[in-house]
């Protein structure tokens, strides 16, 4: 099978780009100055010999016009014979003018091709050195940033001088720099408190086995006790898991998208939860007006499951928790308010990292993953999270979804691209902090 024309001349671009194009930018932006020195020259050269040549033409042509001298009309009745002569003197006098015309033209055009090569020497002396100068802090950001590793992700490159477009390139790097080491930071903080969760009810485990073990005058009921509290842990080290892998899987974004209706999901969460806040005395209030949007309904449902269980589970006795879904312009709107001890408004965004649970231990079953796993949820979905702390006590927190449109937004692609969604917020009273 032949390739078409068009899939040749492809190739044999591509083969040009990569055998005959030069692989250094220095060189590639000499040959640049080079070229267009060369010709701009080649131009002005010819621009100049054809100017030339054009005035020493009309010259000679006025000179053959006029003939040569007369004194008063004297030759004016001369006979034929003399005539001639005169007409053989002017048409030598023409010939050699133009014989030493066209030898001017061409010492000039010699003399001309001459400079120009010397002065396209100098001028790719002068390229390459101008090249070198305006590419030294590309090579000085290359190799710093060739040395910046996990170790030293702190170092900058801190670029000086004017602010043209190479500081810009600088600048931006450090931010992605800074980026980097914040979420390196990040994924340490969390490694580490995933271990320590983790280790925690694993040591416990260890411990229950080998009292067991060793203590010879156990009996049925301190087995059953001990399987009891080691089934209890295990339980806990699976919610704990699933909720990793939740948080993991929110974070990569949405694989597909279909519409929700928010009123729907809230009350199915409150149902759910229904019985927990009985058992602890408290209150829900689910106050559902229909506000659609898109999304995955599984991720979804897990938001609101985990702002119930956070907000019932982080309350005083007799306390209540209200649920609101509403339409606010171009968001569907979820909104969780709950009383509670006093939060310092300061340590609200705090609530959205993972493993804070404030004053609370890990003996309650909450790990301190329901809020970031909100966070990431919302974040997924293109949403906004806002969250401030009661002056009464408690949080209120609000989740602001992209209200459901005619047409559906587009979904993360399969090949590994992600569509960027809107980062989420925590706003906290009188301040801000990202979550």
């Amino acid at each position: 099978m032949r390739l078409p024309s068009s899939a040749h001349a492809a190739r044999f671009r591509a083969w040009a780009a990569a055998r005959l194009l030069p692989k250094r930018v220095r060189m590639r932006l000499t040959l640049l100055y080079g070229s267009l020195f060369v010709v701009s020259g080649a131009v002005l050269l010819t621009i100049t010999y054809l100017l030339v040549s054009r005035s020493n033409g009309v010259f000679v042509f006025s000179r053959e016009k006029s003939g040569p001298p007369t004194d008063d009309g004297v030759h004016m009745y001369t006979e034929s014979g003399a005539s001639s002569a005169l007409k053989g003197i002017a048409e030598a006098r023409r010939q050699q003018a133009m014989r030493q015309h066209e030898m001017e033209m061409n010492r000039l055009l010699i003399e001309s091709g001459v400079a120009l090569a010397i002065m396209s020497v100098i001028a790719i002396g002068l390229g390459w050195f101008v090249a070198g100068r305006v590419l030294r802090p590309l090579r000085t950001m290359t190799s710093t940033i060739q040395r910046i590793s996990a170790h030293n992700v702190h170092e900058r490159l801190a670029a000086e001088g004017p602010a043209d477009e190479l500081k810009d390139l600088a600048e931006t790097v450090d931010g992605l720099l800074g980026r980097l080491e914040g979420a390196l930071d990040s994924h340490k903080r969390f490694v580490a408190n995933a271990a320590h969760e983790l280790r925690t009810p694993l040591t416990v485990e260890h411990a229950l086995l080998e009292e067991a073990l060793i203590d010879r005058d156990a009996t049925v009921e301190s087995f059953r006790s001990n399987f009891e509290r080691l089934l209890l842990l295990s339980e806990q080290q699976a919610r704990l898991l699933e909720s990793l892998l939740t948080l993991s899987s929110s974070e990569r974004g949405l694989d597909q998208r279909q519409p929700l209706e928010l009123a729907a999901l809230a009350e199915k969460a409150v149902l759910g939860c229904r019985e927990q806040a009985e058992r602890r005395g408290l209150r829900v209030d689910p106050v559902t007006e229909p506000a659609g949007t898109w999304g995955d309904s599984a991720l979804v449902e897990r938001l609101l499951a985990n702002l119930l269980d956070n907000a019932i589970g982080y309350n005083v006795p007799d306390g209540w928790v209200r649920l609101v879904t509403r339409v606010e312009g171009e968001h569907a709107v979820v909104r969780v308010a709950n009383s509670g001890n006093l939060i310092p408004p300061d340590r609200v965004g705090r609530l959205f990292e993972p493993f804070q649970r404030l004053d609370r231990t890990a003996g309650d079953g909450h790990h301190g993953l329901g809020l970031s796993i909100v966070r990431s949820i919302a974040t997924a979905h293109g949403a906004t999270l806002d969250a401030h702390a009661r002056p009464e006590g408690g949080l209120v927190v609000e989740v602001a979804f992209p209200l459901r449109a005619a047409r559906r937004p587009q979904a993360r692609q399969q090949n590994g691209g992600q569509r960027r969604p809107r980062a989420a917020s925590v706003t906290t009273a009188g301040d801000s902090a990202s979550g």
